[in-house]
């Protein structure tokens, strides 16, 4: 059987980051908007100088699902003032999930969305949140099956097109009593 690691990503694999956020962002959206905006979103969002600059901020982490050295999946945890919208400055904010289409439906996502649970009860925070494209069902649907429920919107722009992003998030329990 293959291991399925999670791991830390760091600085210097900016290169190896910046080529699976961009083939997974593609494989995820492509279909369902237009090329000029993918492009714009891609060279904007996903260029090495922006996710150089969003690695070496110490309150954003990025994991990479690794399979035989290669990684698979990946995601990003922003916490404090790094959230890209700060509710509750104690909250963690899973800001990306996304698995390689040829690794889906093997439990990778469950594997990073576990190691972004843990990471947020380690530090005792209320809440767990995310946004996630209206439209994405799929990305929806797992999120619920984890204890997920829709509390806000607010809007993503992918290019040209301003498109909605549901907020959801999931309590976490309080801390027991010592």
């Amino acid at each position: 059987m293959n291991t399925i690691l999670i791991v830390p990503a760091i600085t210097a694999e900016v290169e190896l980051l910046q080529q699976i956020a961009r083939q997974t962002f593609q494989e995820s959206f492509a279909a369902d908007n237009t090329p000029e905006n993918m492009k714009h979103y891609l060279q904007e969002n996903l260029s090495i100088a922006k996710l150089s600059s969003e690695m070496s901020n110490p309150d954003s982490e990025f994991f990479f699902a690794m399979l035989k050295n290669q990684p698979i999946g990946y995601m990003k945890l922003n916490y404090k003032g790094a959230q890209t919208e700060v509710f509750n400055s104690r909250a963690v904010e899973l800001e990306r999930i996304y698995v390689l289409k040829s690794h889906q439906g093997q439990k990778i996502g469950q594997l990073l969305f576990s190691h972004a649970l843990n990471a947020a009860n380690e530090i005792k925070a209320p809440f767990l949140w995310l946004g996630v494209w209206e439209h994405n069902t799929k990305a929806i649907a797992f999120y619920e099956k984890n204890g997920f429920f829709e509390f806000n919107k607010h809007p993503f722009m992918l290019g040209d097109e301003k498109q909605t992003d549901i907020l959801m998030r999931l309590d976490l329990p309080l801390p027991k009593a010592q």
